[in-house]
């Protein structure tokens, strides 16, 4: 098992490689080309700029999250090879320089949806927040202002303003796409990366959907173990895979991410480790790390994934803002720092267990 924190890069995060480097046991980073757009080639010149800032820093890059999928492709556009092309060439340059591990959403128009980005807890922290009644009230045209009045000047992944400055146009290439025509498109966009993931041996590992339903009616096809299990046998290659998210799997408390684990064996090259407390079935809130802090049991989801044999790259999530940080929303560096020390120690604690 790898630990790894996500870092958006310099200039993007106010959290720095430095600091990274000396939380106990991270040893590398999932990072992005954060200053380019879905549907654009990266330049091996840029990646490789990347790679070296990051290793002189004593990390190496673990993966990359993400290479967004542009919405010609995701609709299925005419001139949506165009953009696989370009797709393509980008997962080229990452393995030249020895990146295998790329993480990727299907989601239509919004990456992930809160509805606060600073609820208060008890304890006087701040998380990241969801309630359908407000969803169910919101105009979706409004729920950019309300993410980016709250980032604290940072731009949240998802939420690039120059993208969502046309929402309108979005929900009109949307507005036909099913889920079985969504879920089409993925399959067809999946087997056109093949050769060159099998070249470089790249997994593509797939971001549930969050929340894991649908949100102003678009279609949401990655949504639990049924959705999940179809999508890795329609493309049944090792490439194809799934990044395992338990704070987006687990928004639906319907789902049981140990089975998930079990039922995704060797397809998991990837996990997100978070927590999240429901306070109703339609309001739920991020919590600390710490099992009891929220309504997931973490000891049971990192134990089913010793016991099935991962042996790949886990971060923490999103964590609390504490101690008077201020950051990116759930990308702070306090709490996702004690968030890896936790899941590592429950790493060491289950290993020697298991080898007693």
């Amino acid at each position: 098992m790898e630990m790894t924190l996500r870092w958006f890069g310099t200039g993007y995060d106010s959290v720095t490689l430095q600091q990274i480097r000396q939380i106990p046991g991270v040893t590398g980073v999932i990072t992005t080309l954060y200053n380019t757009k879905p549907g654009e080639e990266w330049s091996r010149e840029d990646i490789h700029k990347l790679k070296a800032e990051v290793e002189a820093a004593g990390l190496k890059i673990s993966g990359i999250e993400s290479v967004n999928v542009c919405d010609a492709i995701k609709v299925g556009s005419p001139d949506r090879d165009k953009y696989i092309d370009n797709y393509i060439k980008t997962l080229e340059h990452l393995g030249q320089e020895d990146i295998h591990l790329v993480v990727y959403n299907f989601m239509p128009i919004f990456d992930w949806t809160r509805t606060e980005l600073a609820r208060v807890r008890p304890d006087g922290s701040t998380v990241l927040a969801y309630n359908q009644d407000t969803v169910d009230n919101i105009d979706p045209n409004n729920m950019f202002d309300s993410i980016n009045d709250n980032s604290n000047g940072f731009v949240m992944p998802g939420w690039e303003p120059e993208r969502l400055a046309k929402l309108q146009e979005l929900f009109e290439m949307y507005k036909d796409v099913t889920e079985e025509k969504l879920f089409d498109n993925l399959v067809y966009f999946l087997k056109k990366l093949g050769p060159v993931c099998k070249k470089y041996g790249i997994k593509m590992a797939i971001h549930p959907d969050d929340p894991a339903w649908s949100v102003f009616g678009l279609p949401r096809i990655i949504t639990g173990k049924e959705k999940i299990l179809k999508l890795l046998k329609a493309v049944d290659e090792p490439y194809n895979c799934l990044n395992l998210c338990t704070g987006s799997l687990g928004t639906n408390p319907n789902n049981d991410i140990v089975d998930i684990i079990y039922a995704c064996k060797g397809r998991i090259p990837f996990a997100h480790i978070r927590n999240l407390k429901y306070n109703t079935p339609r309001d739920f809130e991020e919590a600390a790390h710490l099992s009891s802090d929220g309504s997931m049991d973490m000891f049971k989801i990192v134990q089913a994934l010793y016991k099935t044999g991962f042996d790949g790259v886990i971060r923490p999530d999103h964590g609390r803002m504490i101690w008077g940080e201020v950051a990116m929303p759930g990308y702070g560096l306090y709490d996702r720092a004690l968030g890896a020390c936790y899941l590592n120690g429950l790493w060491e604690a289950i290993s020697k267990e298991e080898k007693r």
